[in-house]
């Protein structure tokens, strides 16, 4: 059984340095294995990041970003071969596998915040928070333009609370709008009364 099984291994490895020019230098490399390569890797890329977390896909934290960049920068040796495939693709897995790791400890304990970091408090009850927006490097143009995408407007005393959250993105929770009283008016003994909703 061992016998039959080391001929296999050996065609399998032959096929693969054939088809991909694993045995080959970069300069000799054809175009169809080029393109092969990046078919693979971008399968194996796809596979990686699923397995990594769905993050990658929306809104990702710093924590995220770094593992994407240096998945990417990995990866991309496999293609252009300048470093050897197959560890290569073992350090990408290795990464991800880190990654995966560092989230689930991430996940279960209070050490969280030391990788993903802390949402930052940028306005209290309509006051805004200098010391805070001087630390988290928010202008007050950045601060407008949040307000605006997401309360629809940049009066800030009508703000309870704006976040910079831990993807880089502001957060407003807005007070709650008050209806307007426009007319009050009294005809054939029936009120009427127009209000304005914002």
């Amino acid at each position: 059984m061992l016998d039959s099984i080391g001929p296999l291994i050996q065609a399998i490895q032959e096929a693969a340095d054939w088809l991909l020019g694993l045995d080959r230098s970069i300069e000799d490399v054809s175009s169809g294995q080029m393109m092969l390569r990046t078919v693979l890797i971008y399968g194996l890329a796809l596979l990686l990041i699923r397995i990594a977390s769905k993050r990658f896909l929306s809104q990702a934290t710093a924590f995220d970003v770094i593992v994407a960049i240096m998945l990417g920068s990995i990866l991309s040796r496999a293609i252009n071969g300048s470093a050897p495939f197959l560890p290569t693709v073992l350090a990408a897995a290795a990464l991800v596998a880190v990654h995966w790791v560092l989230a689930f400890v991430a996940l279960h304990t209070s050490i969280g915040s030391v990788f993903k970091g802390e949402p930052q408090l940028l306005i209290k009850d309509g006051q805004v928070r200098e010391e805070a927006m001087r630390g988290a490097k928010i202008t007050s143009a950045d601060l407008d333009e949040a307000l605006r995408i997401n309360a629809k407007h940049t009066d800030r005393s009508r703000i309870r609370r704006a976040y910079l959250e831990r993807n880089g993105s502001i957060s407003v929770i807005p007070y709650p709008s008050e209806p307007q009283v426009l007319e009050v008016s009294v005809k054939d003994g029936v009120q009427s009364v127009r209000i304005k909703l914002e």
